[in-house]
């Protein structure tokens, strides 16, 4: 397994390097197939966020799904601490669906659990509605002109069609809001997101 540390807008002293060597060589034990772990440092220069002016982000690759991982602090080392308590969760949480596959008894869904849910509310985007959306696209364009858009990053992943349960399973890995993927059962480039408490949505595109 390749470990990878990289800072932005800080630089990695060696020792630490080592630290986060140390700490990681316990993961293994859930996914043995782990290819590599990139471990990412970010400082935040504005004084008004020292307390969480350290940001540490941890990715798994391996032959299964992308786990992530992250975690902001006062300083690298319990942003660290705190990054690996959530990545060992969310590999537990993998190798335990591993173990469900291979044959033992399944749990319920999320996506079985959520199914009783209003269409009207699953189709609606986190704090809005459906109605909202409709009201929002008849708004005058010339209102948004002078906005200075910014795209940071942009990002291609590979479309492999899943059922929901399994983009909700990998929206929990990479401990994301909310998953793009394309809906194996009905074919539609689809959304789905973490709602209130333990509600999730989903959003399809009619194409």
């Amino acid at each position: 397994m390749d470990i990878v540390v990289k800072g932005r807008n800080v630089e990695v002293p060696d020792h630490y390097r080592v630290h986060v060597a140390e700490k990681l060589a316990k993961i293994e034990r859930y996914d043995h197939k782990l290819i590599r772990v990139d471990v990412e440092l970010f400082h935040e220069r504005n004084p008004r966020q020292s307390d969480t002016c350290q940001r540490v982000e941890i990715t798994c690759v391996s032959r299964g799904p992308v786990i992530r991982a992250e975690a902001c602090t006062s300083d690298f080392y319990s942003a660290l601490d705190a990054a690996i308590a959530k990545l060992d969760t969310r590999l537990r949480r993998a190798a335990d669906r591993r173990r469900v596959h291979r044959g033992r008894h399944a749990p319920l869904s999320v996506a079985a659990a959520t199914a009783g849910l209003p269409v009207a509310e699953l189709a609606a985007p986190p704090g809005g509605t459906a109605t909202a959306v409709a009201d929002r696209a008849e708004e005058p364009a010339d209102e948004y002109d002078d906005q200075p858009w910014h795209i940071a990053r942009a990002k291609v992943h590979p479309a492999e069609p899943m059922t929901v349960d399994d983009a909700l399973f990998q929206m929990e890995l990479v401990g994301h809001d909310f998953y793009l993927f394309h809906d194996k059962e009905t074919g539609r480039p689809s959304v789905v997101y973490r709602r209130h408490a333990y509600d999730y949505g989903i959003i399809s595109l009619d194409i």
